[in-house]
């Protein structure tokens, strides 16, 4: 799940994903250079969770990389798109409605 916030320069997204049998979930995204960002489990939400900043008016692809083995989709993200592995890729978009 995606929750935005906006500012000025910056949109700030909290990337959520609810995986509670998972042993640990990492963000990867372009805005990282697709670098695995671990992200912090909330147990008492049963989710892990993430906020991060990025520059208004663009779109990031980005994955959930589940136990460093399991790709995951964000089933709310504003878009899929292709990716060069054969599957998709999530998009989150900093342009403002």
């Amino acid at each position: 799940m995606l929750t935005k916030r906006f500012f000025k320069t910056k949109a700030e997204v909290t990337f959520e994903l609810s995986a509670s049998d998972a042993k640990q979930v990492a963000l990867v995204a372009e805005f990282n250079d697709w670098q695995p960002l671990p992200m912090k489990f909330v147990k008492k939400e049963k989710v892990y969770r993430t906020k991060v900043r990025l520059p208004l008016e663009q779109q990031f692809h980005f994955r959930y990389l589940i136990n460093e083995e399991t790709w995951e989709n964000d089933h709310q993200a504003d878009a899929y798109l292709p990716n060069s592995f054969g599957s998709e890729n999530s998009v989150v978009s900093t342009v403002q409605c």
